[in-house]
């Protein structure tokens, strides 16, 4: 039986999908093919790489995402996606996808035409500062003269590219908390709105996914909470755990 995996974005959160992969790991679930968006790109393709999960969380938590070197100043964001490339090629030290040890398949947003763009072959490093240029935030990627930013533009949640895997399981790490607080600026307004909107986009998918991992915990931290990496790891491997042993799909 052939398992597939689709990571979702989420910025910081994202390495809850590591805890996923530990758990599974531990839980003797052979993974045989990986899609992911944004953050799901990287931790894919590195597990994809057959990097240690443990190695995983430190390439995370050495990442220096905000150091003033990374800045980009007079450019659509505030950080230089390829600045990223020395870190890394540091882990993963060929740039293809055909060096993997797994099928990986990554979405990406072409800007320009206003399409997806996936990248299952090929170079491997731009494809995925690609597939996790959060608009604003990191700057465009140029690939070939067509410039891309964050599939979770359009697919957040690429369980959808898993159509030849038997199994499919999802990790998704953006669920939408309940409100219970007076939202007092535009922007905590129109913030909701845009998350609001990316849920219902991604929970329409999530019949496609024979289990599931979604954990509420992940409720009280950000995109960029990366001082609470190790918390959302856990997170994700503790709520992994729940569901693959009450799961009979692996029995």
């Amino acid at each position: 039986m052939k398992v597939g995996l689709a990571l979702s974005g989420g910025g910081a959160k994202g390495i809850a999908h590591a805890g996923v992969l530990k758990a599974l790991k531990e839980h003797d679930v052979l993974v045989h093919k990986i899609s992911g968006t944004s953050a799901g790109a990287l931790i894919g393709a590195l597990y994809a790489a057959d990097i240690d999960i443990d190695d995983i969380y430190k390439f995370f938590r050495r990442s220096n995402l905000f150091h003033p070197s990374k800045f980009a100043f007079g450019q659509p964001g505030f950080i230089k996606s390829n600045v990223f490339i020395d870190h890394i090629s540091s882990y993963i030290p060929v740039d293809s996808f055909e060096s993997l040890k797994l099928p990986l398949i990554v979405a990406a947003t072409d800007l320009n035409t206003a399409t997806l763009k996936l990248f299952d072959s090929g170079e491997l490093y731009m494809a995925i500062l690609a597939s996790a240029a959060f608009p604003g935030v990191f700057t465009p990627v140029t690939i070939n003269d067509s410039v891309y930013i964050d599939g979770g533009v359009i697919n957040n949640f690429p369980i959808d590219l898993l159509e030849d895997c038997d199994i499919k399981l999802g990790s998704y790490v953006n669920k939408i908390e309940p409100l219970n607080k007076k939202m007092k600026h535009s922007y905590d307004v129109a913030g909701r709105a845009y998350s609001i909107s990316q849920y219902h986009r991604d929970s329409s998918k999530f019949y496609q996914a024979d289990l599931m991992f979604e954990p509420e915990e992940l409720y009280p931290f950000g995109l960029f909470s990366f001082r609470s990496l190790r918390k959302m790891f856990d997170i994700g491997y503790e709520n992994a755990c729940r569901q693959l042993d009450k799961s009979l799909l692996f029995d």
